[in-house]
């Protein structure tokens, strides 16, 4: 079942994380980072009875069309499953729910997100407010991951006035 993120979730989704980020392949978010966007996860909970936490993903909103998947994790022991592919569904859902008309991701897993109809950016496209996350990153100032965007609605970008490494 994927429902939101509660308070009692933190510590399994760290963990979850933390699968991943020891292998170097996803930014590890501290507890209190994790604490003070909980709002912003989904989870897959296969219930008391299973292994409870096996998948996350959070939508984060960086501005008024723009929002971004990331911590998107499954447990090693339920991949294969779809559950990632749920995560991402649900989170697409949340943020045409709230009218959003750019989604994107950086990812080491690029084949994954082109099923949902991501493509690849330059990252100099994003803007410059979402770098801030980047600053703690091991790998920063030399991410080797790859930035991808869906559109969910054609037309405008309202966003165009943000500014993006582009054009600084």
């Amino acid at each position: 079942m994927i429902r939101k993120a509660t308070i009692n979730d933190v510590k399994k989704i760290y963990d979850l994380l933390r699968i991943y980020g020891d292998r170097g392949e996803l930014l590890v978010r501290p507890l209190t980072e994790l604490y003070d966007h909980l709002r912003d996860f989904w989870v897959f909970d296969q219930g008391p009875r299973q292994d409870g936490v096996a998948g996350c993903c959070a939508l984060q909103f960086c501005w008024e069309d723009l929002a971004e998947i990331r911590s998107l994790a499954v447990h090693p022991d339920h991949t294969g499953q779809r559950i990632g592919t749920e995560l991402v569904h649900r989170a697409l859902a949340e943020a045409e729910e709230y009218g959003i008309n750019r989604v994107f991701t950086l990812t080491y897993r690029p084949s994954f997100f082109r099923q949902f109809g991501f493509y690849e950016i330059d990252r100099g496209e994003l803007p410059l407010k979402i770098w801030g996350g980047c600053l703690n990153c091991v790998k920063f100032p030399d991410c080797d991951e790859t930035a991808m965007e869906k559109r969910l609605h054609p037309g405008p970008d309202r966003g165009r006035g943000l500014m993006t490494l582009r054009n600084k």
